[in-house]
C-alpha cells in the first residue's frame, strides 16, 4: 500500500488502475467511484485489522473495455504497472505509472470515433486576447492561433474539444456550449519561457519563426502547455505529433457555434434527433476514417481562397465525369485502414501485433492507388504517393498473417523470419518427437525394450529403468531417483534438452517482443512520410467521395462572380431532399438572386410551414457546399466568396446562465451586427418574435436598417411582421419575397415556392388549426383576430389623414423632427396659462398628424 500510495501522489485526480498480476486494482476513493460507474463489485481488504480498505479490480487483459467507459464518463486514467516479472524470493516487484489517459489523450479504437477528431487543447488568456492550441494525439494534428476572447468559446465547441487545459485560477468560459473536461495547470508552465523551449525542442528547431510563431506569445504559450501535457501524460516520444501549424480564422469562412448548431452541419439540433437530418450525413460517404475525419474539417472550415476551391471543384469534377476509375479508386482506397491512427499507436508505444499489421496491410494499397492516379488530369488528382514500401515489406515480412491480439500470448513473428525463432518453436513443438527419438536410441544402445523417457514437473526428463533390467544400464547414466521397481537416470543430452524445452517459451515470447519492438521502431521512424501519404489518401477520399454524393444525388457545379452576385437556380435544401425522397415526396426547388448593390437584403414572408426556414437554409448550405469544395445542389450556381456565414433562427434558452430565449435571441443579433463584413451572408429568422409585438418590430425594423445602411451584407430575413415589408420602398438594398399558399374551401395547401412580393397575411391560425387545437379554440381566435383588426382599422382611420400612407406604428420608426423636439423644449411650462398649453398641445398634434 505504501506503492500504491506513492503512485498516487504522482496523478492527482487521476483514478489510478494499478496491476497486481492478471488484475488492475483500485483502492480508496477511486475503487468507490469506479464500482458505481462501472457497476462492479465493491469489496475491501485489510478488514482484520478494523480499518477496511475499498477495493475493486477488472481482468487486465479486458481493462480496455472498462477504460474506455471511464473515460466516456469524463474521468482520467492512469496506469500503474509491473515493471518486472514476479519470482521466486520476490516479495515485491517494481511498479511506474506508465501512462495517463484523459478524454483529451485517448487513443484506443474503443474511446474514439473514426471520422471524428478528438482534440485536447490549451487556451492562455491575456490583455482581452486568447491564445488556444489544439492537437489529437490519436493522428498527430496540432494547430495554434490567436483571437479575440469573444470567439474563444465558440471556436472550442465548434472544434467539439473533449479536454482543455488552462492555467491555475483561470477557468475558460465555455458559454454554454458542449461540456468538456477542463484541466489546470500551474501558470509556470504556460509561461513565454518555458513554453516556448518545450516546441523548440520537442521539433528540434532553433527557432519559432519555422512555424510561424515568433511573434504569437499567446499561441506560444497555448501550444507549450500542450506539449508539457502530453509529455507528462504519455511519458513516451511524440515523434507523429506534428509542428504547431499557425493559423488565422480569417484564413477560412467562419462557422461559429450559433451556425453549425442552427445549419445542423455536423449534430441534429436538437438532442436525441435522427442523425440523419445532418449536412455530414449525407455527405460522408468516405471509404477510410481519415477521409472521414478531413471532411468534416474542411465542412466546419470551408476555404475563402478561391483558386484552391476551384482546384477542389476540378478534382470532383473529373472524378464525377470518370465512373470507372472512380469506382476503382473507392474500392482501393477502402482496402487502407486508419493510417494516422494505427501510426499513432505505434509512435507512442501502445500498438498491438494486430495494429501493425494493419499497418502494413494498408500500405500494401498505395502502389495500387499510384497506378490508378496516372489516368487522371486534374492537379490535385496526379499526385506522386510515396509508397514507404521499405516499411511495409518489414511489417509483412515479420508479422504473423493472424497475429494474436495479445503480445504475450505467442505467435506474433511469422515462421521463417528468424532462425533462431524457428529453432526455439521445433524444440518446443517438437518436444515429443525428440524424447521418441531418444528412447528409440537408448533402447537400441542398451538392449533394453521397456526403457521409457518421461517427464514430470518435479524431476524434469528422466531415463526409467525396472530394477530387472539394471545390469544393462551404461554406466554413463547419472542416477536421479530410486523407486520400488525402477531406477530413474539423466544424460548430458536430456539435460540439455530439459534446458532447452522449459526455457523455450520463454525465450520464445522474449524474442518475439525484440522482433515486435524492432519492427514497431523501424516504423515509427518513418512517421513522417506515412504521415505524407496518409495525408493524400484522405484527400483523394474526400475528392472521390464528394463526386460520388454529386452523381447521386444531381449536384451541379458552382460558379464564383467576382462582383459579388449571388444566383441560385433551382436551390435544394439537401437534407430535406434526401428525408423526402425516403419518403416518396418531391422537394420544391426555389431560386435564390440577391444582387450586389440593390435588393442584397431578402424580406420573406408567409404563413408556417410553408417552407421559409428550409429556403434560408438552403442558401447558407449551398454556400457552405461550394467553399468546401463540393458541386452544390441546384440546376445551377452563381455565388459570392463569403468569409463568415451567421444564422439566427429559432428560440432557444440557457437558463443556466440566466439568459431567456429573448436574451439568447438579442446576443445572438448582437455577435452577428458587430462581427459581420460586407462579405458576410445572413440568415435572421424571427427577430423580435421573444418579446411584445412593438418592441419586436421596432427591433426587426432597427436591425434590417443597420444591415442595410452599415454593414451591406447579403441577408435573408424570414418574419412574420409584415410591417417590414415596406422598407422595400424606402431602402434600395431590400427587396420582399413571400412563400406561396392556396386557399381552397377554408384550407391552405403549402405551394413551397417563393416568389417576388409580400405577404398579405401569415394563416397562423391555419397553421394552429392544422396542429390540431380544439375546434373552439380555433373559433375563439378567428374573433379575437377579427376584432383587433377591425380595432386598428378604426384608429388608423382615426389618426391618419386622407391619403395617408404608412400606419401609425410604422411612423414611430421615422427619424425625430428636431424643430419639434426643440420647440417642446423650450416651452417654460411654469409661465404657462392653461389656455396657452391647450393651444400649443392641438398645434403640435396636428403637425404630428400632418406629417
Amino acid at each position: 500500500m505504501r506503492q500504491y500510495q506513492a503512485a498516487k501522489q504522482q496523478v492527482p485526480g487521476a483514478l489510478l488502475l494499478f496491476r497486481l498480476g492478471d488484475f488492475y486494482e483500485l483502492f480508496y476513493e477511486d475503487a468507490v467511484t469506479a464500482a458505481s460507474v462501472l457497476e462492479i463489485t465493491l469489496t475491501a481488504r485489510n478488514k482484520e485489522r478494523g480499518e477496511p480498505i475499498p477495493m475493486c479490480g477488472v481482468p487486465y487483459h479486458a481493462a480496455d473495455g472498462y477504460i474506455t467507459r471511464l473515460i466516456q464518463r469524463g474521468y482520467r486514467i492512469a496506469i500503474c504497472e509491473q515493471m518486472e516479472e514476479a519470482g521466486p524470493g520476490k516479495k515485491l516487484v517494481r511498479r511506474e505509472v506508465t501512462r495517463v489517459i484523459t478524454p483529451g489523450t485517448a487513443t484506443d479504437a474503443g474511446q474514439l470515433r473514426s471520422h471524428e477528431n478528438n482534440y485536447l487543447a490549451a487556451v492562455f488568456s491575456k490583455n482581452g486576447r486568447s491564445g488556444l492550441a489544439y492537437a489529437d494525439l490519436s493522428t498527430g494534428e496540432f494547430r495554434t492561433t490567436e483571437l479575440s476572447a469573444e470567439d474563444l468559446a465558440s471556436t472550442l465547441e465548434t472544434l467539439n474539444i473533449r479536454e482543455v487545459l488552462h492555467p491555475e485560477g483561470y477557468p475558460v468560459d465555455s458559454a454554454g456550449g458542449a461540456p468538456c473536461l477542463e484541466t489546470p495547470l500551474d501558470a509556470w508552465i504556460f509561461g513565454g519561457d518555458y513554453a516556448g523551449r518545450q516546441i523548440l525542442e520537442n521539433f528540434k528547431l532553433l527557432s519559432l519563426d519555422g512555424c510561424g510563431l515568433g511573434d504569437k506569445p499567446l499561441a506560444v504559450a497555448a501550444a507549450g502547455a500542450v506539449l508539457h501535457y502530453l509529455r507528462e501524460t504519455q511519458k513516451t516520444a511524440l515523434n507523429h505529433l506534428q509542428r504547431p501549424a499557425y493559423y488565422q480564422r480569417n484564413d477560412h469562412m467562419v462557422l461559429d457555434a450559433a451556425t453549425v448548431r442552427n445549419l445542423e452541419l455536423v449534430d441534429p439540433l436538437f438532442a436525441g434527433e435522427r442523425r440523419d437530418a445532418t449536412l455530414i450525413h449525407v455527405l460522408d460517404k468516405t471509404c477510410t476514417g481519415l477521409g472521414g475525419r478531413l471532411l468534416r474539417r474542411r465542412l466546419l472550415n470551408p476555404s475563402c481562397n478561391q483558386a484552391e476551391i476551384e482546384a477542389r471543384l476540378d478534382d470532383v469534377g473529373e472524378l464525377a465525369n470518370k465512373i470507372i476509375a472512380r469506382t476503382d479508386l473507392r474500392k482501393v482506397l477502402g482496402g487502407i485502414q486508419d493510417l494516422e491512427r494505427l501510426l499513432a499507436k505505434i509512435t507512442l508505444g501502445t500498438a498491438t501485433p494486430r495494429d501493425v499489421l494493419a499497418l502494413g496491410r494498408s500500405l500494401a494499397q498505395l502502389p495500387r492507388v499510384a497506378v490508378l492516379l496516372e489516368q487522371f488530369e486534374a492537379t490535385g488528382l496526379r499526385r506522386e504517393i510515396d509508397p514507404v514500401t521499405d516499411v511495409c515489406d518489414k511489417i509483412l515480412g515479420a508479422i504473423a498473417e493472424e497475429p494474436p491480439v495479445n503480445l504475450a500470448d505467442g505467435g506474433t513473428i511469422r515462421d521463417g523470419f528468424r532462425a533462431d525463432l524457428d529453432e526455439l518453436r521445433g524444440l518446443s513443438r517438437n518436444s515429443r518427437q525428440y524424447i521418441a527419438a531418444i528412447e528409440t536410441r537408448e533402447r537400441a544402445q542398451t538392449g533394453i525394450q521397456s526403457l521409457k523417457v518421461r517427464f514430470n514437473n518435479v524431476f524434469g526428463f528422466y531415463i526409467e529403468i525396472s530394477k530387472a533390467n539394471m545390469q544393462l544400464a551404461p554406466a554413463s547414466y547419472e542416477r536421479k531417483q530410486t523407486l520400488a521397481n525402477a531406477e530413474r537416470f539423466t544424460t548430458p543430452e536430456l539435460k540439455e534438452l530439459e534446458s532447452k524445452v522449459l526455457s523455450a517459451e520463454d525465450q520464445i515470447l522474449t524474442l518475439e517482443r525484440e522482433i515486435f519492438a524492432e519492427v514497431r521502431a523501424f516504423a515509427a521512424a518513418e512517421a513522417a512520410r506515412i504521415q505524407t501519404a496518409a495525408a493524400i489518401v484522405a484527400e483523394l477520399d474526400v475528392a472521390a467521395t464528394l463526386a460520388q454524393v454529386a452523381v447521386e444525388n444531381r449536384y451541379r457545379r458552382p460558379r464564383f462572380s467576382d462582383s459579388g452576385e449571388m444566383r441560385i437556380d433551382a436551390g435544394r435544401h439537401p437534407v430535406i431532399e434526401k428525408l423526402t425522397e425516403k419518403e416518396a415526396v418531391r422537394f420544391i426547388p426555389n431560386d435564390v438572386y440577391l444582387h450586389s448593390s440593390n435588393e442584397y437584403i431578402g424580406v420573406i414572408t408567409g404563413p408556417n410551414m410553408g417552407g421559409k426556414s428550409t429556403y434560408l437554409r438552403q442558401a447558407a448550405l449551398i454556400l457552405i457546399l461550394a467553399q468546401l469544395g463540393s458541386y452544390v445542389p441546384a440546376e445551377a450556381a452563381l455565388l459570392p466568396v463569403v468569409d463568415r456565414v451567421f444564422t439566427r433562427i429559432g428560440a432557444a434558452d440557457n437558463l443556466a446562465r440566466g439568459r431567456s430565449t429573448f436574451m439568447m435571441e438579442m446576443t445572438e443579433a448582437a455577435a452577428i451586427l458587430n462581427t459581420a463584413t460586407p462579405r458576410s451572408f445572413i440568415v435572421l429568422d424571427e427577430i423580435g418574435r421573444g418579446t411584445s409585438t412593438y418592441d419586436g418590430l421596432a427591433l426587426a425594423w432597427a436591425v434590417i436598417e443597420y444591415i442595410h445602411g452599415v454593414i451591406h451584407a447579403k441577408t435573408l430575413f424570414a418574419t412574420h411582421y409584415h410591417e417590414l415589408t415596406e422598407l422595400a420602398d424606402q431602402l434600395s438594398g431590400v427587396g420582399n419575397l413571400h412563400v406561396a399558399v392556396k386557399e381552397l374551401n377554408d384550407q391552405i395547401l403549402f405551394i413551397r415556392k417563393v416568389e417576388p412580393g409580400s405577404a398579405d397575411r401569415s394563416y397562423g391560425i391555419e397553421v394552429a388549426r392544422l396542429a390540431g387545437l380544439p375546434l373552439q379554440v380555433i373559433e375563439r381566435a378567428r374573433s379575437v383576430l377579427l376584432h383587433h383588426e377591425v380595432r386598428e382599422h378604426a384608429v388608423r382611420q382615426k389618426l391618419a389623414p386622407s391619403g395617408a400612407g404608412a400606419p401609425l406604428q410604422i411612423r414611430l420608426f421615422e427619424p425625430m423632427n428636431q424643430a419639434l423636439a426643440d420647440r417642446v423644449r423650450a416651452l417654460n411650462v411654469d409661465e404657462l396659462r392653461p389656455i396657452e398649453a391647450l393651444q400649443i398641445l392641438q398645434e403640435l398634434q396636428q403637425e404630428l398628424l400632418t406629417r
